[in-house]
């Protein structure tokens, strides 16, 4: 079985304002005591207004849903001890007159000296998936057969069209606030692993980052473990939503490896891949999306069922099938996540949203 992990990060917010609150430090010590959460399970973020959980290796997508429910449970007891309350949407939909803070580690104060009005508005979340692959070579393979289908993965997981306290008419303004950074949105891509390798170092020696963890691709190969990390998801308000996603992005990454329907290898311009890129932020899937395929506009639904139809053989193989195919048809009858906070803020404005990030 390919194994997979999920990290997702949230946000803080004070249970009266709505603002984000920087109690990261107090959030994480409460949480160091409750039983169900192990050591070093719940992390800081950029800002001391967010938290990041990270599940263990798994094998299973109930393995992943059984770990995102306990940490997100625990982590939300722990918010409440210390008056706040855990959200997972992609964006803030409030802000406040000052700046959150930044955490106190070295490497983000200098992050904050290097591009100080970009980390202020980093208050987005992600959720990032990992799916071991066997050495670097087949990764970047992975990256380069996954690549054209990254914006059809933004629109299935968009989860933040609010930002301070309207509608930005996007539905994934993450992925644009993100986009800010220089080395950013869909990979290029690469002739092997020596040419990823070389590149990205050509990057660390040019200035355009201070660490390779500043690659911040929407796919990358990780740093620290054996894996391909797919980052394009906003964090999703759902656990069930989550693992539906988690288990698409395993299923690509298997489908790349064996060559398949789904990602065979294809000249796809890269222009047309940032087009698709910021469209897919734009409208999610309430509008038309970029085939892959051959780059005409098609009905977003289309795009997906055709995704996850592709993907058929795949999902079998890791046995995901019918839990992916039922989450998707959900997710297709039910709309994106901000699709259902855009219904919230029209119904009952940031209010009602607030209660619907904190409630998931």
């Amino acid at each position: 079985m390919t194994t997979l992990g999920v990290e997702e990060e949230y946000l803080l917010l004070d249970p009266g304002s709505g603002l984000p609150a920087p109690e990261s430090r107090r959030v994480r010590e409460a949480a160091d005591l409750m039983p169900a959460l192990g050591p070093d399970e719940v992390e800081p973020e950029l800002l001391q207004a967010q938290v990041e959980i990270a599940t263990p290796v798994c094998e299973t997508l109930d393995e992943v849903a059984e770990h995102l429910l306990r940490l997100r449970g625990s982590v939300a007891r722990a918010a409440a001890a210390t008056g706040c309350r855990l959200a997972a949407t992609g964006a803030a939909p409030l802000r406040g007159p000052e700046p959150v803070p930044v955490t106190s580690k070295a490497r983000y104060r200098a992050m904050a000296g290097d591009a100080p009005q970009v980390v202020d508005e980093m208050l987005i979340n992600g959720m990032h998936v990992h799916v071991a692959v066997a050495d670097r070579e087949d990764g970047v393979v992975v990256l380069n057969r996954i690549r054209p289908w990254l914006p059809v993965l933004v629109a299935m997981g968009a989860n933040s069209p609010l930002w301070d306290g309207g509608d930005t008419g996007f539905a994934s303004w993450r992925t644009l606030v993100f986009d800010r950074w220089p080395v950013s949105g869909p990979p290029p891509v690469f002739a092997d692993d020596l040419d990823y390798t070389a590149r990205t170092q050509a990057l660390l020696d040019a200035g355009a980052m201070r660490d390779l963890g500043q690659i911040y691709w929407q796919a990358r190969l990780s740093e620290r473990y054996p894996t391909v990390e797919v980052r394009t998801l906003d964090v999703q308000l759902r656990v069930e939503d989550a693992v539906t996603l988690a288990g698409v992005v395993r299923a690509l990454v298997l489908d790349a490896l064996a060559g398949g329907p789904a990602t065979a290898q294809g000249a796809v311009p890269p222009e047309l891949v940032a087009a698709g890129n910021w469209q897919a932020a734009r409208y999610g899937l309430g509008d038309r999306l970029i085939d892959p395929r051959d780059g005409r506009p098609r009905r977003a639904g289309d795009v997906v069922a055709g995704l996850v139809d592709r993907l058929g053989p795949a999902l079998k193989e890791s046995g995901d099938l019918d839990r992916v195919g039922a989450g998707v048809e959900v997710l297709l009858r039910e709309g994106s996540p901000a699709e259902r906070q855009r219904r919230a803020f029209h119904e009952g404005g940031v209010e009602a949203v607030l209660e619907l990030i904190a409630a998931a």
